[in-house]
């Protein structure tokens, strides 16, 4: 069995390897592309594989672009960190949708789905309805999924709640993570912005660099900055600069957009 990979992040393919080997040692990756540009060049120059694994998020916009470019009949497993993308992945070929951090366990569900799918589909009778049936499936999964809603925080040497409608942002300095809450407040937390990043809903908050965390209720307004950035202006005075790194630029306009 062949499997190609579509995922910017080079911890994230070589984990999604180690994680096909382990499933079934037999398996083949093909190779491994980090962009849409060059997902599009695999595709139009070899397109050899039985499976794709897709990051949604790549360094040059949404992978859902390689079906504007090219016509692709590969069965796809969708991974990302949001959720809102999953109507999407049920109109390109999409037979599972993998929230991350994605787990050898999860993994190796939507392969066991990969292969029965592919077997019923092979049986007299069966139609590309059944993909239909597992994907819904799926987003009702998704639809389940809890955030987290509430940070436990040391004022002194008392102990508070923060939940998160109280929250503007989080940031990163140094070693450490803080939220700023509404009224500028910013108190410490016991948290990497990588895991909070998975812990938070993607709907209300968006990391737009590898510093900051913003909830979209504290945004004021949005510039159009240098090398086709933007620069976040929130509704409280805030002494730090905020700008949304290029790669990051398209996931944000979506975001900030509802889509």
């Amino acid at each position: 069995m062949k499997v190609y990979i579509i995922e910017d992040e080079i911890p994230a393919a070589e984990k999604l390897e180690r994680f096909l080997k382990r499933y079934d040692d037999s398996i083949e990756v093909v190779g491994r592309a980090m962009s849409v540009k060059e997902a599009v060049h695999w595709i139009q120059t070899d397109g050899d594989a039985d499976l794709l694994l897709m990051d949604i998020q790549l360094t040059d916009g949404l992978s859902f672009d390689i079906f504007k470019e090219v016509q692709l009949d590969i069965p796809v497993i969708f991974t990302t960190a949001y959720n809102e993308y999953a109507i999407d992945a049920f109109k390109a070929n999409g037979i599972d949708y993998l929230l991350k951090p994605i787990t050898f366990e999860a993994l190796g569900e939507s392969m066991d789905k990969f292969h029965s799918l592919k077997n019923r589909l092979s049986e007299p009778g069966q139609t590309e309805a059944t993909s239909v049936i597992d994907l819904q499936s799926a987003l009702q999964m998704l639809s389940k999924r809890e955030y987290k809603t509430r940070f436990m925080v040391k004022i002194g040497e008392h102990i508070k709640s923060v939940t998160t409608d109280q929250i503007d942002l989080f940031y990163a300095e140094g070693r450490n993570a803080y939220i700023v809450n509404k009224e500028g407040r910013r108190l410490i937390i016991d948290y990497k912005l990588e895991t909070l990043e998975e812990m938070l809903d993607p709907q209300q908050f968006f990391r737009v660099n590898r510093t900051f965390i913003i909830d979209i209720n504290a945004i004021k307004d949005v510039l159009v900055y240098s090398n086709s950035r933007l620069k976040i202006i929130l509704n409280q005075t805030f002494d730090r600069e905020i700008i949304v790194s290029r790669e990051k630029v398209q996931g944000f306009k979506q975001w900030f957009d509802g889509n």
